[in-house]
């Protein structure tokens, strides 16, 4: 039996400067992007590669929205969720409480951050830009380490640089 293209998992790592990222895509989308300690061996194809060139773009400054083919892989409300957290502009940041409005229920705060922690795609689906009510930081898959240094390196790299988070 043949094997199909489309069946075909890539596999990439992308250093990044908070840590290791592994990309993963197949022919036509990518799958995932999600931090990791490991280092995987690298099983690359054109989407991946552009992945990457996208997210060295990102790193320097340069890139603010990304534009590549995510298969959103969730439940319709994680979808939804997903699908709205690109729509929030690089460098600006909003409460949970403020989003879940956003998506059409202030009461679904914590569906709302549960979905965040299942975020398939890091950085590109910008679910760091999400903070507590009190501008606080508050849970973030990678980390919060990592999540305040996304906030920090968008804010310095925005119109928004006067903007201060967490003290």
């Amino acid at each position: 039996m043949l094997e199909s293209n489309f069946d075909k998992i890539y596999f990439s790592n992308y250093l990044s400067p908070i840590g290791n990222i592994i990309i993963k895509t197949n022919s036509n989308f990518v799958i995932s992007i999600k931090f990791s300690d490991k280092i995987i061996f690298e099983t690359k194809n054109e989407l991946s590669e552009l992945t990457c060139s996208q997210l060295n773009e990102y790193f320097k400054g340069v890139r603010k929205k990304f534009d590549l083919p995510l298969l959103f892989n969730g439940t319709q409300f994680q979808n939804n969720v997903w699908k709205n957290l690109i729509e929030i502009p690089y460098g600006e940041f909003m409460s949970y409480e403020k989003f879940s409005e956003i998506i059409g229920d202030k009461k679904k705060i914590r569906a709302v951050a549960n979905a965040n922690s299942k975020n398939p795609f890091a950085i590109v689906v910008p679910c760091h830009r999400i903070i507590g009510k009190n501008g606080k930081l508050v849970g973030y898959a990678g980390g919060l380490d990592r999540k305040k240094w996304l906030i920090e390196f968008e804010l310095s790299n925005s119109n928004y640089q006067s903007q201060t988070l967490f003290g």
